[in-house]
């Protein structure tokens, strides 16, 4: 599921981010972005993610800035700065190059001139990105929240549109036996065979047929996943592997009820079920 987060926090004058980006993943997969000092929390951020979050793509980046009292100054390393003044009067000289090595072409040159070096203790810190961490993590679980209660509706709508197809089915399905049973007498009419109606291998045929036909535990088999369905999708916790393990049975429900019908009509309704599954398998993989 798609969400955006950002949380703050304040400690001794430094202040950390936390920005959490998700999108759309079958897997929990974390991708963090850590300042070189902070590296060591990665573990402990990795943890605190995987409890709230179980499936998705996750981007972290977490970054410190430092305090605006104004107490430190840039870092001048002097004697760096000398030797690339020697170097440049050197290469001046044995190239005959024309030109006027100024102060300012000096400053450019790499390492010269660079922001003092910033360290922090992991462990003292850790308390204020945990609490960025707490709130950037609390504003992208409402997003997905939201997301989550929208597919919720579009999914309960779909589950409608399957009962619908079963019930149909199931209307149905007493009359395929009268329809074969008909079929058959007819060919026996055409054919010129002079068998009685009660004949024992003509009824012994129109068994065999419904027995090899009969779907009836298919049908209850498949309102029992679809009422599990529902059931866990109103269930205010992870439930997506669970979705998709259903909608497995499902499938398999339907394919054993397609092979068996032998009914025309029920393979239509069979086809429209397995074509709105596919969308609810879809939908259900963005499901937390």
């Amino acid at each position: 599921m798609t969400g955006y987060g950002r949380g703050e926090a304040d400690q001794a004058g430094t202040k950390f981010s936390v920005e959490l980006n998700s999108v759309n993943r079958k897997q929990s997969d974390i991708v963090m972005n850590l300042p070189r000092d902070l590296t060591a929390l990665e573990p402990r951020i990795r943890q605190a993610l995987n409890e709230k979050i179980s499936r998705g793509r996750m981007n972290v980046v977490v970054a410190l800035h430092e305090g605006t009292d104004g107490s430190r100054n840039l870092a001048l390393d002097t004697g760096l700065a000398r030797s690339y003044h020697e170097a440049m009067l050197t290469l001046q000289k044995e190239l005959s190059a024309p030109g006027e090595i100024t102060i300012g072409t000096i400053l450019q040159a790499p390492g010269v001139m660079r922001s003092p070096e910033y360290s922090v203790d992991p462990d003292n810190v850790w308390p204020a990105v945990e609490r960025a961490l707490a709130a950037a993590l609390a504003e992208l679980i409402k997003m997905r929240e939201r997301e989550g209660k929208h597919l919720a509706k579009d999914l309960i709508h779909r589950l409608k549109v399957l009962r619908k197809e079963i019930k149909e089915i199931r209307s149905i399905y007493p009359e395929v036996v009268k329809k074969y049973r008909s079929a058959l007498l007819e060919r026996i009419e055409k054919a010129g065979l002079n068998l009685p109606v009660e004949d024992e291998r003509l009824l012994k045929e129109v068994t065999f047929f419904a027995d090899r036909s009969d779907i009836s535990e298919e049908l209850t088999r498949l309102e029992s996943h679809l009422a599990q369905f529902a059931h866990h999708l109103r269930k205010n916790e992870p439930v997506g592997r669970t979705l998709e393990f259903i909608t497995q049975e499902i499938f398999r429900e339907l394919n054993t009820l397609g092979a068996k019908s032998n009914d025309a009509g029920i393979s239509q309704h069979v086809v429209a079920c397995k074509s709105e599954l596919e969308k609810i398998r879809e939908q259900i993989q963005n499901l937390e």
